[in-house]
């Protein structure tokens, strides 16, 4: 029994093709992961059985204009998470 192929299935696998290209061309990941160490290190716990928005709540204590300033151009503070990631201990 042949397959015989339709004009939406070419146009199916064309369109996937398109996506896979485009997915391929993107940046790789540039933003600084969150390191375990002792300054981080009781916040992966947090994250852990509280989640991430449970250990944001802390980040801005020592993350700020007096301590450790954010570079010119860093979105939204609150969010810390959603784009550093946690490192692998």
């Amino acid at each position: 029994m042949a397959l015989a192929l339709k004009k939406r299935d070419f146009l199916l696998v064309g369109i996937a093709i398109l996506i896979l290209a485009f997915l391929w061309q993107a940046p790789p990941e540039s933003t600084s992961r969150v390191p375990y160490d002792n300054d981080h290190r009781q916040f992966f716990d947090i994250v852990k059985t509280d989640g991430k928005k449970a250990a944001e709540k802390f980040c801005e204590e020592c993350h700020n204009k007096d301590a450790i300033p954010f570079p010119e151009g860093h979105p939204a503070k609150y969010r810390c998470l959603f784009c550093h990631k946690m490192q692998t201990p």
